[in-house]
């Protein structure tokens, strides 16, 4: 078992760092006093493999004596618990940039005095984690979906790359629409199964539901259009740190149209390697 320590600057980015970390299925504990971390890492151990993917959250708000966090991975170790430490960092200006954005004061500034002088006292003070850590990430010119790239890059572990999953539900209209929806399409335009009766009790996910809606040109053209869309946006939306996306498609009573495009449109995302499910709210009322 190994265990990430998550160390750095306050301000940096750290929580940012876990919120990814937590993304990707580590468990993650922040603001963890270093002096706990052995009896944390024999708990996990104990638990014979249900917590593998560990990363701790520790900064100067947790250290007294820099030593003592030397001491507890010493610790950690005999009792066979590796480690990997890894160092997240920003230049002095981008920092006092962030505090004076947030009004937060900083752990070493509790007068709010000299807010300069307590980031360059942090950064003397980490500089032994600085030294011995296996990675660092500066912070200083990455955006939120820069940052996620390379902590994914570093730690997926075999994981996809794709780091957006896209939830494709299906509704009606006249139920509301899902105050959860990123993207809304309204297909209400379709020509529409309903008053064909013997398709009248049927849904989009009957296969004669679906061959009639897609028997129609506009539905092709109109469907085309969207995947053209969707295979624009989506990378945009993991450019920009994008975790989970939900695309809404609705027609009037959530049974026809809304879940055969909702179908072929979950189909889609999935092709072109993003995880996708897909939901039809409605099709049971």
């Amino acid at each position: 078992m190994d265990v990430l320590i998550i160390s750095g600057l306050s301000g940096a980015g750290k929580s940012r760092v876990a919120a990814v970390l937590e993304d990707m299925d580590f468990y993650c504990v922040d603001n963890m006093p270093v002096q706990m971390m052995p009896k944390f890492a024999e708990l996990c151990l104990a638990t014979h493999g249900r917590y593998e993917r560990v990363a701790l959250v520790t900064d100067v708000r947790a250290i007294t004596n820099i030593n003592e966090l030397f001491d507890a991975l010493d610790e950690m170790h005999r009792l066979g618990v590796g480690h990997r430490i890894l160092f997240v960092e920003a230049d002095v200006q981008t920092i006092v940039k962030r505090y004076k954005e947030t009004r937060r004061r900083h752990p070493l500034d509790a007068e709010g005095h000299d807010l300069e002088a307590a980031v360059r006292r942090e950064i003397e003070l980490l500089s032994p984690v600085r030294a011995q850590a296996d990675d660092i990430i500066d912070t200083t010119n990455l955006t939120l979906g820069n940052l996620q790239r390379r902590v994914s890059q570093k730690f997926k572990d075999g994981q996809s790359d794709k780091s957006l999953s896209v939830s494709v539900k299906s509704f009606g209209y006249k139920y509301g629409i899902p105050i959860e929806a990123d993207l809304v399409f309204d297909v209400r335009f379709l020509p529409n199964p309903y008053y064909v009766t013997e398709l009248h009790d049927k849904t989009g996910l009957d296969a004669e539901v679906f061959d009639y809606v897609f028997g129609y040109e506009q539905t092709q053209e109109f469907f085309r259009k969207l995947c053209d869309l969707l295979e624009f946006l989506l990378p945009h939306y993991v450019e920009e740190g994008k975790r989970y996306l939900s695309v809404c498609v609705g027609c009037t009573g959530g049974h026809h149209r809304s879940v055969s495009v909702a179908r072929a449109l979950c189909e889609f995302v999935k092709s072109k390697g993003y995880p996708s499910d897909c939901v039809h709210r409605d099709v049971e009322k």
